[in-house]
């Protein structure tokens, strides 16, 4: 398979799994103390991919200086970008109860939500296409991470957007368009970057790294003490030991 077909498919397989995660919530009524679990697994696997993988990687290639500098970036940007969209209704996009804003509550929300959503998906994305890129083959820990954690959220995020009275066609359209974009971000990341210097890499990847820290901060981490908080540590280390494990088994 050539490598741009893997990155490919490799964007739009872990982006299809926010598309399950988003069928569980429509059609089986999920626990809310279950979804928060949920999350904090997802979170844990996450905090460990970024360790293990982007941010080891940065090192590797950049140093501390270009690590430091494209990790700090990316939360900044992801910030920045958040605190617009929770401006115009979508700070709870990821809250699975009755936290999200409905249409009727402030117009316009429901791009805001989706837009949101996206910027969610694009960092992890585009590390896939990276993974390809530093080869051979692409990084199945994080292949893994992404999907894992791609699960809870597209759970978590359809079963608040169905409390708000968001339709169907809203939920399951969004989260179709996002996987295809994942798809493509993962792509644009091979290509893009084909050839790039290993500081430039190092850049790309810390700056993927901070934005995603800075997602799972903003966004599943609340989900996660919802309900039953005091099981949530215990399920995000089960989530690092498990993305662990895939590293070290990769």
């Amino acid at each position: 398979m050539a490598p741009w077909v893997l990155a490919l498919l490799a964007g739009l397989v872990a982006g299809g799994a926010l598309l399950l995660g988003s069928a569980i919530a429509w059609f089986v009524k999920v626990p809310p103390a279950v979804v928060a679990g949920i999350m904090a697994f997802g979170a844990g696997v996450l905090i460990s991919a970024l360790t293990l993988e982007l941010v080891s990687d940065a090192m590797d290639q950049g140093g501390l200086l270009a690590t430091s500098g494209g990790f700090l970036a990316g939360a900044v940007i992801y910030v920045g970008l958040n605190i617009l969209l929770a401006r115009r209704g979508a700070r709870d996009r990821k809250r699975s109860g009755d936290q999200q804003t409905s249409e009727g509550e402030q117009s316009g929300s429901g791009g805001a939500i989706a837009i949101g959503a996206l910027l969610d998906g694009v960092p992890e994305s585009m590390v896939l296409g990276l993974s390809v890129l530093a080869g051979p083959g692409l990084s199945v820990p994080m292949f893994a991470a992404v999907f894992i954690s791609n699960v809870p959220e597209g759970l978590s995020s359809s079963a608040g957007w169905k409390t708000a009275g968001r339709s169907r066609r809203y939920v399951f359209g969004i989260w179709s368009t996002i996987a295809l974009v994942s798809g493509l971000a993962s792509l644009a990341g091979y290509v893009l970057l084909d050839g790039a210097a290993p500081a430039t890499l190092a850049v790309v990847n810390a700056l993927a790294a901070g934005a995603i820290l800075a997602m799972i901060t903003d966004t599943m981490i609340p989900e996660a003490f919802a309900k039953d908080s005091l099981y949530t540590g215990l399920l995000a280390t089960l989530g690092f030991l498990a993305a662990l494990t895939l590293h070290a088994m990769g």
